[in-house]
Parts: C-alpha cells; structure tokens; sequence
C-alpha cells in the first residue's frame, strides 16, 4: 500500500502522458491513481518486464503503456511479452526488437518491476511462468 507522499512523487501531469502516449487520458481519480501506481513501480525497478500489446506507434496498450514508456525514459532495461504477437519484444532505446526463442529474457537483478494488462490472455499467463522458471531455477 502506497502512502500518500509515495503517490504524490509520481504524480505526471496528464496532459504529458497523453501527448507522449499519442492517446487521451481522462483527468479522474482512478486513472491519476493507477499512473501514480506505475510510476512508482517503474521508478523502484531496475528492469521492466510487462505483459501486453505494442502498438504500431512504439508504445504499449493501455495503462500499462505508461509504465512500459516511463521505462523508456528512465533508460531502464525493458521488455514486454506481446500477447497479440505471441512474442517477446525488447526495447533497444530506439526500437522494438523482437526475440526468438533462443533469446527470451531472464531477470538478471534481484529489484525488478514487473505489470501488465488487465486482459491476460493464456500466452500472458505462459509467458509469465516461463519468465520466473527461467529466472529462478533452483
């Protein structure tokens, strides 16, 4: 649970968001609240892992999109699982590459941030597990 003070430091003007996102987003208490939210994530992780859709502009679907291009900004290494494409796709700092399957990602620092859409698909789901396996083995 955030506290007050946490929020406020993440507190991005819409107009900016909206501008760098190339899409509208209302000015409501729900939305500034879930903005806030991932900014503080992005902002206390060393690498980015998202789950959802990029979008021909470069940017990420939804909310989520936000915190995906605040990784940008922060020059944070940044992945997202693209449930459209079935695929894992790398932010290079001027581009999206996607991965084969000889190159998914592994989280390599114990600080990491991790979102995602609100419509997690099965391949999300998967792609998710196979994430932590590969991360995580024992």
């Amino acid at each position: 649970m955030l506290n007050h003070e946490e929020l406020q430091a993440g507190d991005v003007s819409l107009e900016y968001v909206s501008r760098l996102m190339q899409r509208r987003y209302t000015d409501s208490p729900k939305i500034r609240r879930i903005l806030q939210t991932l900014w503080y994530q992005v902002n206390h992780g060393q690498e980015v892992y998202v789950i959802g859709t990029v979008l021909e502009d470069g940017t990420v679907r939804g909310g989520t999109g936000w915190g995906a291009e605040f990784a940008k900004l922060c020059n944070k290494p940044l992945h997202v699982f693209d449930q459209d494409a079935d695929t894992w796709d790398r932010w290079t700092g001027t581009a999206w590459v996607k991965l084969g399957p000889a190159e998914t990602p592994v989280i390599t620092h114990p600080h990491f941030t991790g979102t995602g859409t609100r419509t997690l698909k099965s391949n999300g789901v998967r792609a998710i597990d196979s994430l932590f396996k590969r991360s995580f083995r024992q």
